[in-house]
């Protein structure tokens, strides 16, 4: 008996330590910001194997509660006179369809593709112009279609390991999800839609390794 209650008063004593290390840690951290400017920085000049930079813009934006749209920068490169448009763009949804149709003129359906180990993306044609266009996701490869990045979400979404941070305020129980939508696109010139569409996904390749490594930098 006397065992046992020396077992139970130390695991009380264990909880209410645990008790009130959460209770400091919440009354003496600060609490994060919810500037998204605090949540990723985008890159002024980004590698791209066989390009040159031409130019970086930072875009405004208006953020509002119901919008999806988080930050957003834009990136031109150019390589024997062929001029690659990148438009980058963080966002609270993983609907690539649905971010076109609002923030593009591209009323097209896209031709979806896999590549091992980079995943999903989007590839296209509208005005004389070719696009390849998908999400960088935290967890997992990229997508394109909603319901990719759903079933990335909830084969890398775990809350009970995220328990413990929670309880620290280290971050939260469920993760924002939130992705990297790229889209890139080149004038077809004389090309056909397929030489443009290898000529994109050489540069989305690398592109996706770079700003994927970026996401988990602390």
């Amino acid at each position: 008996m006397i065992t046992w209650k020396k077992i139970r008063i130390s695991l009380l004593i264990i909880g209410c330590s645990n008790v009130l290390l959460v209770l400091g840690q919440v009354l003496i951290l600060p609490i994060q910001s919810k500037n998204p400017a605090n949540f990723f920085v985008f890159s002024e000049s980004p590698p791209l194997p066989h390009w040159q930079l031409k130019s970086t813009k930072s875009l405004t934006y208006d953020l509002q509660d119901d919008s999806e749209l988080l930050s957003q920068k834009n990136y031109q490169y150019i390589r024997k006179e062929l001029p690659l448009y990148i438009e980058m763009r963080y966002v609270k949804i993983g609907d690539v369809n649905q971010l076109i149709r609002k923030y593009t003129k591209i009323s097209a359906s896209a031709v979806v593709r896999q590549k091992e180990d980079i995943g999903y993306y989007g590839l296209g044609v509208e005005q004389q112009k070719a696009y390849l266009s998908a999400c960088i996701n935290m967890y997992g490869h990229s997508t394109f279609t909603n319901t990719q990045f759903n079933q990335n979400q909830q084969r890398r979404d775990q809350p009970w390991q995220r328990l413990l941070p929670w309880l620290l305020s280290r971050e939260q129980l469920r993760k924002d999800k939130r992705c990297l939508w790229t889209h890139m696109s080149i004038p077809l010139k004389n090309s056909s839609p397929e030489v443009a569409y290898q000529v994109l996904e050489n540069a989305w390749f690398s592109w996706y390794k770079y700003w994927h490594s970026r996401l988990h930098k602390p």
